[in-house]
């Protein structure tokens, strides 16, 4: 699992699960395991991805890296770990 906090953002590493029954979020085997309802079809994966966890957060949130990949890093904008790790842990 990485959650890295810098001076105001935090970045979190993910791995995507799609096609799921519904959007959730579950750490398995100390990683960050997102089931999404998109298929990885046109970027919809990345968009419910980032509406959900800016959904989640309360915050700006932007796919940084893994636009192809299952193995993706988000962006939060204005958060702190604590913060983070809260929403994802409770």
């Amino acid at each position: 699992m990485k959650i890295v906090e810098t001076e105001r953002d935090v970045t979190v590493s993910v791995h995507v699960k799609p096609r799921s029954r519904k959007f959730k979020v579950i750490v398995e085997n100390g990683e960050i395991v997102v089931h999404c309802r998109e298929e990885p079809v046109k970027g919809k994966v990345n968009k419910e991805l980032v509406k959900e966890f800016s959904r989640l957060f309360h915050k700006r949130v932007e796919l940084i890296s893994g636009f192809t990949s299952k193995q993706k890093v988000l962006l939060i904008r204005d958060a702190d770990r604590k913060e983070v790790e809260k929403h994802l842990f409770s």
